[in-house]
Order: C-alpha cells, then structure tokens, then sequence
C-alpha cells in the first residue's frame, strides 16, 4: 500500500554531516507521525527521532542537540539531519510512517534502510 524509499546514507568522517531523507508513496493514506530508526549489528531497533504531523519533535538522548528532524507533509517526506556524527551512531537507519486508518486504526510502514558509516 506505501512505500518508503530512504536516502542520503554513506560514509562520513567523524565530527561531519549526513542528511537522510525517506518519501512515501503509493496508496492515498492518512500519514501520521514519521521517523527514524537505527539497528546496528547485533542490535535491536532503537528510536532515534520521531516527529509528529503537527511538527512536534522527539530525539533519542543520544542524539539530542546533534539531529534535527523535519518533514514536508505535501510531499509526505520526512527529513533527517546529522551533525557531529561519531562512530557510534553507525548503523542501519530506517524510516516509518504511521498510516491512520480511522481513530483506534493505524498501520506503521517501513522502509528498507540506509547504511551510516561514521569513521574516526
């Protein structure tokens, strides 16, 4: 029904920038709030951001000060922006947009991922 296509991964020195991107598409539905994830190797999934289609924002405590988060709800995109990145914020990132049904339906989408590489 949606799909998510992330962007804007790679390979980064530490102390520099990333800006990561997902756009959803396909069926017409009601997005809610959208965000990223991270998995590193071995890791279970953690939140890194989330931000709500008001524009309320939430951050991981690790990332807080370092990452901002934005979307633009006419192009159903959600923005990921990384600044003084460190090698322990390598990982799989991963997008996901809260689809709302109805008031008590909702559906999450993911995307496939983005690999960051942070070298020291």
């Amino acid at each position: 029904q949606v799909q998510l296509v992330e962007s804007g991964g790679g390979l980064v020195q530490a102390g520099g920038s990333l800006r990561l991107s997902c756009a959803a598409s396909g069926s017409i539905v009601s997005i809610g709030s959208m965000g990223w994830y991270r998995q590193g190797p071995g890791e279970q999934r953690d939140m890194v951001a989330v931000i709500s289609k008001g524009g309320t924002a939430t951050y991981a405590e690790s990332v807080k000060g370092r990452f901002t988060i934005s979307r633009d709800n006419a192009k159903n995109t959600v923005y990921l922006q990384m600044n003084s990145l460190k090698p322990e914020d390598t990982a799989v990132y991963v997008c996901r947009a809260r689809g709302v049904i109805t008031t008590v339906e909702i559906r999450d989408y993911w995307g496939q991922g983005t690999q960051v590489t942070v070298s020291s």
